[in-house]
Order: structure tokens, then sequence, then C-alpha cells
């Protein structure tokens, strides 16, 4: 039986981004805001927002219980045109926090004291996508 450690992480996201589309709605601000401070313009991704919530679902997977700083600080970058040395920018809240959201509709994570963790219909649900992207690629 694979998971997703036995896959490229890049497959596991694109795969699941594709079948997040038919399950989660994407919100109307979108194609309108940044993913943070750090960027001078919005995502040209039609499906960034899928792409986002799918690699944040992988994120809860591995590294969980995790909150919305830690995934701040993860899909942050430096901050660029500046005189000074470039420094770490966190990534904006609002994206991940209403991805988060919206991965708890589905009942593919869920919130703990310590932070959000991946619930079995989640974890079966990357596993299951780990298991398809194995045996097409053999």
């Amino acid at each position: 039986m694979s998971n997703i450690f036995d896959v490229k992480g890049s497959d596991l996201v694109s795969r699941a981004a594709e079948q997040l589309k038919g399950k989660i709605k994407k919100p109307d601000y979108m194609n309108y805001v940044k993913s943070g401070a750090n960027k001078e313009r919005p995502p040209l991704d039609p499906d960034f927002w899928y792409v986002r919530s799918a690699s944040i679902l992988r994120q809860v997977y591995i590294n969980g219980p995790v909150g919305v700083s830690k995934l701040r600080v993860r899909y942050g970058s430096a901050k660029g045109h500046t005189v000074h040395r470039k420094h770490h920018e966190e990534a904006g809240g609002s994206i991940i926090r209403d991805s988060l959201a919206a991965l708890e509709t589905i009942n593919f994570v869920k919130k703990t004291k310590k932070g959000r963790v991946i619930t079995p219909q989640g974890k079966s649900f990357l596993d299951k996508l780990s298991k398809t992207i194995t045996t097409t690629v053999k």
C-alpha cells in the first residue's frame, strides 16, 4: 500500500487539485487578491485556489497539527524590489484560513487545540490518489 511519501509532491498536489474542484467552492475574491505582501500581482493560474488547497492538505498530512501562522511561513518568500537585503515575508493569512475552512467543510481537516489535523477521510483521499499515481507510473 503506497502513501504520500512514495510519490512526488507536485504530482500528488496536481491530482488532488483536480479532485477538489468539484468538492470545494472558490471564493469570489480570489481573482483580485495577491497571495501575500511579498508578491506584486495576483496569481495568474485560474486554478490557484485548488492547487493551494491541495498543497495545504498535504502539509497538514505531513506536519500536522499545524496552524495558520506556520503555514504562512511555509508559503512565504523573499520580498524583492527594496533597497535593503531581501528578508522573508510571510504569505497572506486569509487565503490559508479560507482554504482550511473549506477543507473542514468536506471533513478532510479538523480543528483541535493544537492546530489543524487531517481526518481519516482526508488521509484516505490522499493515500488513494498516491496509489493511483504509483500504478500509472509503473
